[in-house]
């Protein structure tokens, strides 16, 4: 008796969860602002599969996203990349902290630290092989002595 009123109580929890809102927070995107060096390299294709959903304002959110707590979980997720780089905004940067970030950008792809495995578990489009991880990081780092 005491199961089933517990699991009751989590059930109503669950179903009050999904009034919760969600954020969804995609912001116009002014292309004049936009991380673009050249949309036609292959570079440039990989970063929008890898990066540009935590990254960006550009997120693609998938169904899970309108299952609470899921989308809380996202929510939060997406606004921290946003934090840390936020490539719909990059123009906005002074030229020296887009040089910073190109740098942070070839450094975690070298150690390995991006994309995050909890994002590629449910976007196999963002698993980079170890050799466009390279063409990246390498991309990046000529990006980075552009500056």
């Amino acid at each position: 008796m005491m199961a089933l009123r517990v699991l009751l109580v989590v059930v109503i929890a669950f179903v009050l969860l999904q009034f919760v809102p969600r954020r969804n927070r995609n912001e116009v995107v002014n292309e004049a602002e936009t991380f673009n060096p050249d949309r036609s390299v292959p570079e440039m294709a990989l970063v929008r599969s890898a990066c540009f959903d935590c990254h960006s304002n550009e997120t693609e959110y998938p169904w899970y996203y309108f299952v609470q707590p899921l989308s809380l979980w996202l929510d939060h997720h997406v606004e921290e990349g946003r934090e840390e780089l936020n490539f719909s905004i990059w123009h906005v940067l002074p030229l020296d902290e887009q040089a910073r970030r190109l740098e942070d950008c070839a450094e975690m792809l070298e150690k390995k630290e991006m994309p995050l495995t909890s994002f590629t578990l449910t976007h196999p489009e963002a698993r980079l092989s170890d050799e466009e991880r390279l063409l990246l990081t390498d991309w990046f780092k000529r990006l980075r002595s552009e500056h």
